[in-house]
């Protein structure tokens, strides 16, 4: 881990494709998640292209009712090398605001296999956002469970 970035990598016995194609169904994100935040796919569609917005359900106990919703915005779609993201939540105009963290996953050939380095970066985040929040907001232990789920749905298919 550096100052902004969190980044791990793991073999996931599974092929490039399959991994890819795991990341790239919203649906499977909350399957994926480590943290338990991660609920439903609000849009039901796969991802396809960059500057794709999907639509996640989320709860986090923090927050007075639990419940709310990220816009995330496809910021990179390399099948079946690469994907990722960065959150946002809409606003009041319905203008989506981006919180200036990402999510990216590398995947490349690793003998029968997959490497997969995922990478959360929170450079673009906002120095009034990091007095109220503290980066990653997450144990790091969340995200190595997050790659293990991800390994376990790749493998099984």
């Amino acid at each position: 881990m550096t100052t902004d970035t969190l980044i791990t990598s793991r073999i996931v016995n599974a092929p490039v494709e399959a991994v890819f194609d795991v990341l790239a169904e919203p649906a499977n994100h909350a399957a994926i998640d480590g943290t338990g935040w991660v609920r439903e796919s609000l849009d039901g569609k796969p991802l396809r292209e960059n500057g794709q917005i999907f639509r996640i359900a989320m709860y986090h106990d923090n927050l007075p009712d639990g419940h709310y919703e990220i816009a995330n915005r496809v910021i990179a779609f390399e099948p079946p090398n690469a994907i990722a993201w960065e959150p946002g939540q809409e606003g009041p105009g319905g203008e989506i605001q981006y919180g200036g963290w990402t999510w990216r996953y590398d995947l490349k050939p690793a003998g029968n296999g997959t490497q997969v380095t995922m990478t959360y970066d929170w450079l673009g985040v906002p120095s009034e956002t990091r007095e109220h929040i503290e980066f990653p907001p997450f144990a790091v232990s969340h995200v190595e469970n997050s790659m293990a789920n991800l390994a376990a749905l790749a493998e099984g298919r």
